[in-house]
């Protein structure tokens, strides 16, 4: 739900790309310091900044699916933005598929070909009209997000903080954009609240979600961006999404819901079969 404000609030501070992404990294690695700082201080156990060399590589992918967010922003719609990230969910599922050994059930790749089927009417709609680079930058995004979901899963170690890290990586290289182009953010206060606040909330629990939950599970709680941020942006800029992106991210929605009813269900009617063959 943290994570639902992000793209408002980016709009809100109104800024050049760059700048945005420097002054979020900053602030959020900031912030992301000072909170372990304090954990490591009062406790013996606070987790790692970075357990390992997974730890390091769920950093970088976390680092780079800020950049390709960022680009995402300024070169598409918010609806067609968070509907293709609602895809990371998909992205999981066959990763864990193919790394983990984790064969998907044949409702998940049946919901997996219906929205490949919704984010192709949105892109299609995009071909001409100067969003097809914004849209495929948010792919990638998708597919960077949930690869780190998926390395945090098969670790099984606390990544909350190795996503945080991760900022350092894309505050360099906004940095060296910003010498380019220029600084420019009319309301840095908005962007600084999300970077101190509502990122590092919001990604040291996806981070640290895999843990406890499924990589498919996980990325499943993106739909609520996909929900949120749209109604959001449209409550405050009166942003409406073309016909062909509420089409496409109804059908995204619509799957992603139809799939986590049957898991609901299908979880159920396996714990009641092993409860009739071992009864307590």
């Amino acid at each position: 739900m943290a994570l639902t404000a992000d793209i408002p609030l980016i709009r809100l501070a109104s800024g050049e790309a760059w700048s945005i992404l420097l002054m979020r990294c900053t602030a959020t690695l900031v912030a992301g310091m000072i909170v372990w700082a304090v954990w490591r201080w009062l406790s013996p156990k606070a987790p790692p900044l970075l357990p390992g060399r997974l730890g390091v590589a769920v950093a970088a992918l976390y680092g780079l699916g800020s950049i390709t967010f960022i680009v995402a922003v300024y070169n598409t719609s918010t609806a067609n933005l968070v509907f293709i990230l609602a895809f990371t969910t998909m992205f999981s599922a066959l990763l864990s598929w193919i790394f983990l050994k984790q064969r998907p059930a044949n409702a998940t790749l049946l919901t997996m070909a219906v929205m490949i089927f919704g984010v192709l009417i949105i892109v299609w709609d995009s071909i001409g009209s100067g969003n097809l680079f914004g849209d495929f930058v948010a792919l990638c995004s998708s597919f960077v997000i949930a690869s780190a979901i998926t390395i945090s899963r098969h670790s099984g170690r606390d990544m909350g903080f190795a996503a945080l890290v991760g900022v350092i990586f894309p505050l360099l290289v906004a940095a060296a954009m910003v010498t380019g182009t220029g600084y420019r953010i009319d309301a840095p206060w908005w962007i600084i609240f999300n970077g101190a606040v509502v990122w590092p909330v919001s990604f040291y629990c996806l981070a640290t979600g895999p843990r406890f939950l499924s990589a498919p599970e996980v990325a499943m709680f993106y739909l609520l961006e996909t929900v949120f941020a749209p109604i959001w942006v449209w409550m405050i800029f009166a942003d409406t999404p073309t016909t062909a992106s509420l089409v496409g991210g109804t059908i995204l929605v619509a799957a992603l819901v139809a799939h986590s009813l049957w898991q609901l269900t299908h979880g159920r009617r396996i714990k009641a079969a092993q409860a009739l063959r071992y009864p307590a």
